[in-house]
């Protein structure tokens, strides 16, 4: 008889009130629309993970590039995790636009 694991990880959001249990064996990570950050889409952390979860505006020109996600009226271009042992980045890319003449 072989014993079938279902591995459990709980997240949560240290800006909202969000949890989440996934059951995945592979490494993974986990997104949520955050109501502390305006419903940005910003990763959740293993419960109990000590850490900040913030948003880091752009910083360069940019022009009248299309797709860029605003927050207030400033265009944002990740989402950082800053833990005590690392930190992670969720990036933000605009979209591609072509115009056929």
């Amino acid at each position: 008889m072989t014993a079938v694991l279902s591995p459990e990880q709980r997240w949560e959001c240290p800006n909202c009130p969000a949890v989440d249990i996934t059951r995945e064996a592979q490494p993974h990570s986990r997104m949520h629309a955050c109501s502390g950050l305006f419903g940005m889409t910003v990763p959740m952390v293993p419960a109990g993970t000590r850490c900040k979860v913030e948003l880091r505006e752009r910083e360069d020109y940019i022009g009248g590039e299309e797709g860029l996600r605003m927050v207030e009226g400033r265009p944002i271009m990740s989402a950082v995790v800053t833990r005590d042992d690392g930190m992670d980045c969720a990036v933000y890319a605009p979209q591609a636009r072509v115009e056929w003449g």
